[in-house]
């Protein structure tokens, strides 16, 4: 990958490069691409340790995948796609598992960084920052409410800005799907949010 920095590189051309035998190229993919595919697989699991777990499986799964990679939809589209599944098959796995532990009191960490919905600025005053975080932590409550399908939606779009046709392709269902989805997952976001102050 000499000539151009790296990060000039398109996917396609990363990909060629990884099929070509260059790890370094994956390794580049995996950094353009890392954040969102954990945003992804934490709003799908709601979990952290999960989604981190999750998150190296998918790379791997797409490594080891990579070289059957022939380009008929978006790489981005692609790995969104295996990061879904492995999500998926984490949620089946968890509800095999046998609870050892009881959930998580209402305090737990995981409903305290999650989603960004908030723009969180360390300058403004603290009553307005310990709103926020009480904010967040609701959305959060409400966010695990929903299906995984739906919560997909939202972090796809609302968080991540993914327009309706590529999330139709990573879902592999039509627009007027992810739009009904969407459509569900706000008003009932919208419903059980009403009575927050």
């Amino acid at each position: 990958m000499s000539g151009r920095d790296s990060g000039e590189w398109s996917d396609q051309e990363l990909v060629r490069q990884t099929q070509a035998g260059d790890p370094g190229a994956f390794d580049q993919l995996v950094l353009r691409y890392e954040g969102r595919i954990k945003a992804l697989l934490y709003g799908i699991l709601l979990n952290h340790e999960e989604a981190e777990d999750a998150a190296i499986e998918t790379f791997f799964k797409a490594f080891r995948s990579i070289a059957h990679f022939r380009g008929q939809a978006q790489f981005s589209t692609w790995l969104y796609r295996i990061a879904k599944n492995t999500a998926y098959n984490a949620l089946r796995r968890l509800r095999r598992r046998p609870a050892i532990l009881p959930p998580p009191p209402d305090g737990d960490d995981d409903l305290q960084e999650n989603f960004h919905f908030i723009d969180k600025n360390p300058a403004s005053d603290v009553l307005r920052q310990l709103g926020n975080q009480e904010l967040q932590n609701k959305l959060n409550e409400c966010l695990r409410l929903l299906s995984e399908d739906h919560r997909m939606v939202v972090t796809l779009f609302d968080i991540q800005g993914v327009a309706h046709a590529e999330i139709a392709r990573i879902m592999g269902c039509s627009e007027g799907t992810v739009r009904s989805r969407l459509h569900y997952a706000h008003k009932q976001l919208q419903q059980l949010l009403k009575n927050y102050k």
